[in-house]
C-alpha cells in the first residue's frame, strides 16, 4: 500500500508537468500541523497510570486537483503521519513513510444541473453526528432552484469474490437535499440507509450483544435547520434511527433510537459566545430493542478536549476519558456554554464548560450513576506570522462517579498541549 501510494503521487507529479499548459490548470493546497500535548488521568485515577501519555506528532496533508476546464476536476489529497521518536518517519533519518494514505482520489464532473463525485472522497451528514469521514463511492448531486439534491453511495464493505460473497457487501445508500429559504435559512431533510444481506462479516456489524448478525437493514432520518441573521445564528439537528438486524439463533433485534441537537452563536465586535446541547439515547436492559444511538462507521463529532476529542484528541492513544463516548455520539447528554474574546488583532481566546452525563445509568459500587462529569477547556490562539496560528490549549475535567469509577485512588483526568498550524 506504502509503495502503491508513493507511485500514484509521482504519477500525478509527472502528469500536472507533461500535460500542455493550455490544456489543464493545476491547483495546490495542504495543511499542516504539529502539537505537543501531555494528557494525565484519563482512567479517572491515579495509580495505573494505563492512559497517561506525554507526546508529540506531526501532520501533512498535500492537496493536488486537476482542473481539466470549469466541468471536469481531478482531486487527490495526501496525508503523512509521525510521531515524533516512533520507527515510522519519526526517528534518527526520518526515512519512514510517515503512515502515508490517500485520503481523497476522485472524479468531479459537471453535466448541466447534474454534479457527480466518483471515487474517495469525503462528505459529513448532520454536522457528523451521523456521518463526517472519507470513503469509497459516489455522490451525485441535482441543483436548480435554490435547492441541491446529493444522492449518496458508499462502500463500507466488499464481500469479496465466490459463491454468495455478495451477500456479505454493507452498503450506505443517502439522500441529503439542502433547501434555502430566503438568504438567511436553510432546511436539510436527510436519509441514510445501512443494507447487507449478511452482515457477519464486517467487523463493525458482525454481531449484536455478542450474537452474529445475518441480514441488515438499519436506517435513519432527520432534519438540520440553520438560520443566521446579521450577528446571531441558530442551528438544529434531529434524528431518527430504526430499522431491524436477524440474527444467526434466529431471532431479530429492531432499532428504535434518535439523536437531539441544537446551538446558537453571537459575534459581536469583542468576540462572542456560543453553546450547545445534545442528547443522543442510550441502551435500557430492561427493553427487547436496541435504543442506544449507533452507526456503525463513520459517525464523528468532536466537541469536549478530554470527553470529546478535541483538537489534541488522539484516538491512536485512546485519548478520552473512561467511559465518555469520544467522537461517536450515543448514551449522552451533553451540554455546553463558551465565551470567546479577542484583546488584540492576533489574539484570541475562548473559555468553555461542557457538562456531561450518560443518558441510561451504569452500575458504580452497586449504585446507578450516570454523571461523567465538567470540564473547562481554555484556548488561546495567536497568529505568530501571517498564516501560521499557534494554539495554547488546557483542559481539566472534574470527573463524576462514571469516569472515576469510584476508584480508591480517584484523580480527575487532565490535558496541556500546543498545537502550531497552517493552512494553504
Amino acid at each position: 500500500m506504502k509503495k502503491l501510494g508513493m507511485m500514484a503521487l509521482a504519477a500525478l507529479l509527472v502528469v500536472s508537468f507533461t500535460i500542455p499548459a493550455w490544456a489543464m490548470e493545476s491547483q495546490f493546497g495542504g495543511y499542516w500541523r504539529t502539537r505537543m500535548w501531555t494528557a494525565q488521568n484519563f482512567t479517572g485515577e491515579d495509580r495505573t497510570e494505563d492512559q497517561d501519555v506525554s507526546a508529540v506528532d506531526t501532520r501533512t496533508r498535500l492537496y493536488y486537483t486537476a482542473v481539466f476546464h470549469e466541468n471536469l476536476k481531478f482531486v487527490n489529497k495526501f496525508e503523512f503521519n509521525s510521531y515524533w521518536g516512533d520507527t515510522n518517519g519519526g526517528d534518527i533519518g526520518a526515512d519512514g513513510m510517515g503512515y502515508f494514505r490517500i485520503k481523497n482520489s476522485y472524479a468531479d464532473f459537471t453535466m448541466g444541473a447534474v454534479n457527480a463525485k466518483v471515487g474517495i472522497q469525503g462528505a459529513a451528514l448532520a454536522r457528523g453526528f451521523l456521518f463526517d469521514d472519507d470513503f469509497s463511492g459516489m455522490v451525485v448531486s441535482f441543483n436548480g432552484g435554490g435547492v441541491s439534491i446529493p444522492l449518496i453511495w458508499m462502500k463500507p464493505y466488499e464481500g469479496g469474490m465466490g459463491q454468495d460473497a455478495n451477500d456479505l457487501d454493507v452498503d450506505y445508500y443517502g439522500i441529503s437535499p439542502v433547501i434555502n429559504i430566503g438568504e438567511n435559512i436553510s432546511i436539510n431533510p436527510f436519509g441514510l440507509l445501512a443494507f447487507s444481506n449478511d452482515a457477519s462479516a464486517w467487523g463493525k456489524t458482525a454481531s449484536i450483544n455478542g450474537i452474529a448478525t445475518d441480514e441488515l437493514s438499519l436506517w435513519y432520518a432527520g432534519l438540520n435547520f440553520d438560520a443566521k441573521f446579521d450577528m446571531f445564528s441558530l442551528w438544529a439537528t434531529g434524528i431518527y434511527q430504526g430499522g431491524d438486524v436477524d440474527l444467526v439463533n434466529n431471532t431479530s433485534v429492531d432499532f428504535a433510537a434518535w439523536l437531539a441537537a441544537v446551538g446558537f452563536d453571537m459575534d459581536m465586535n469583542w468576540g462572542g459566545v456560543h453553546g450547545q446541547f445534545f442528547y443522543a439515547t442510550g441502551e435500557d436492559s430492561t427493553e427487547e430493542d436496541w435504543e442506544k444511538f449507533w452507526v456503525p462507521a463513520g459517525q464523528s463529532y468532536y466537541w469536549a478536549e478530554i470527553m470529546g476529542l478535541g483538537k489534541l484528541g488522539d484516538v491512536s492513544f485512546a485519548q478520552v476519558s473512561r467511559n465518555a463516548p469520544g467522537d461517536q455520539i450515543g448514551n449522552i447528554m451533553a451540554g455546553n456554554f463558551g465565551v470567546t474574546v479577542k484583546p488584540a488583532d492576533k489574539l484570541k481566546i475562548t473559555l468553555d464548560a461542557w457538562y456531561a452525563a450518560l443518558a441510561e445509568d451504569i452500575n458504580v459500587n452497586g449504585s446507578d450513576e450516570n454523571y461523567l462529569g465538567t470540564e473547562i477547556d481554555l484556548v488561546f490562539t495567536y497568529e505568530l506570522v501571517k498564516g501560521l496560528n499557534l494554539d495554547i490549549i488546557g483542559a481539566y475535567l472534574f470527573a463524576g462517579e462514571v469516569t472515576t469509577m469510584d476508584d480508591v485512588d480517584e484523580a480527575d483526568p487532565y490535558e496541556i498541549g500546543t498545537r502550531l498550524s497552517l493552512s494553504f
